[in-house]
């Protein structure tokens, strides 16, 4: 049987994953802060038995998946791997000596900190660290579904090592690396920009006027009924039991600013009518409506609150939503194996169609400073 466990450091939080499934610890879709590489060389005292050069070499592979677009999630694996190919150190030498071919049968000689064998690159590319965390990186966003895969299946699809349990004992300090670095660089939701809530206003109008830019530049995308509520609000218009919770409306904000695109469903039902899930009890309908949210796609994918995007939503908004906060699909996540372990939010089951954030029951406002 696969056993878990959660690795959790302040608001860096991070995914660990040992066995068949994995934990989410909060803050781990916020946007990773840039590292300065530099200051990486000096931090005093070693992070996980590496210093030096190594952890300069981590700051350039974590700074590779940032500039990728992807989390710290990605920043683990890429530290993770590197960690077991080549103990964090820019090799220019590697298997050639233990008979390694090409596909062709020439032989070979893999090179770097991810060990890359030719044909992944040039000689100059391998042995470049932002330039090989990108041919990583590259590799591991083309592989579907890699986030809900454990990390060391995730790095094996990848590299196609021998052992596919090859990175397991590994994670940790690529975990306790990427927190540390990411905290001294000011990471987590305490950075303010990098998870989204710099500058946040709780003013209703100015979230609404913000995401109607959104609307506008067709980055965020729904069903009219319901856009036409937002539109309303950024007007300064009041309509009865047509309105957005503000709290709402800084959840859709903090997306709109983490993902390329975004896709609502539903936001207020009791505005447009529809007795839907849970009817008249639902936080889209009860208390003139407007205390939830339906997001259906992100990045121009579908969302089922149990594929990794949903989870870096989750991820990212935990910290920072109330006490009685609540986010749906636990069952869709129960049947994938996805075990969350949350600070703020409950759960509750939904149709696997969506994530639903609920803060109809939240007591309190938004954690944005």
């Amino acid at each position: 049987m696969g056993f878990k466990t959660i690795v959790s450091l302040g608001m860096t939080g991070i995914i660990v994953a040992l066995g068949g499934a994995f934990t989410l610890s909060s803050g781990t879709g916020c946007s990773p802060p840039h590292i300065d590489v530099s200051a990486s060389a000096n931090t005093g005292t070693p992070i996980s038995g590496f210093s030096g050069d190594q952890l300069v070499n981590a700051a350039q592979i974590m700074n590779a998946a940032t500039a990728a677009g992807l989390s710290g999630q990605a920043q683990v694996l890429g530290v993770m791997t590197a960690i077991g190919e080549s103990g964090l150190r820019n090799l220019t030498y590697g298997d050639a000596a233990h008979g390694v071919t090409n596909p062709d049968g020439t032989a070979t000689s893999s090179l770097g900190l991810f060990q890359q064998q030719q044909w992944w690159g040039s000689v100059q590319d391998r042995l470049d660290p932002s330039r090989s965390a990108e041919l990583f990186f590259s590799r591991l966003s083309g592989l579907s579904g890699w986030q809900k895969l454990t990390p060391t299946a995730a790095a094996h699809a990848v590299q196609s090592n021998a052992d596919p349990n090859f990175y397991t004992p590994f994670v940790k300090p690529a975990s306790e690396i990427v927190a540390a670095l990411n905290s001294g660089a000011g990471g987590g939701n305490s950075a303010g920009g990098s998870c989204g809530v710099s500058g946040m206003s709780a003013d209703s109008q100015a979230l609404a006027l913000e995401l109607v830019t959104h609307l506008d530049d067709g980055t965020l995308t729904g069903p009219a009924k319901h856009m036409a509520q937002i539109r309303s609000i950024a007007q300064g218009s009041v309509v009865p039991n047509c309105g957005i919770d503000s709290r709402i409306l800084q959840v859709m904000v903090i997306t709109v600013r983490q993902f390329t695109h975004v896709g609502v469903s539903s936001i207020n039902r009791n505005c447009t009518h529809e007795i839907l899930g849970a009817g008249k009890l639902s936080s889209h309908y009860i208390d003139g409506g407007g205390h939830a949210v339906d997001f259906n796609t992100l990045n121009g994918r579908a969302l089922t609150g149990a594929d990794g995007l949903s989870l870096r939503l989750i991820g990212l908004l935990d910290p920072l939503v109330p006490a009685g906060s609540r986010v749906g699909q636990a069952q869709c996540r129960a049947r994938d194996g996805v075990s969350l372990t949350l600070q703020h939010f409950g759960q509750l089951t939904d149709f696997c169609t969506h994530l639903h954030v609920d803060l109809g029951s939240a007591t309190g406002q938004l954690s944005l400073n």
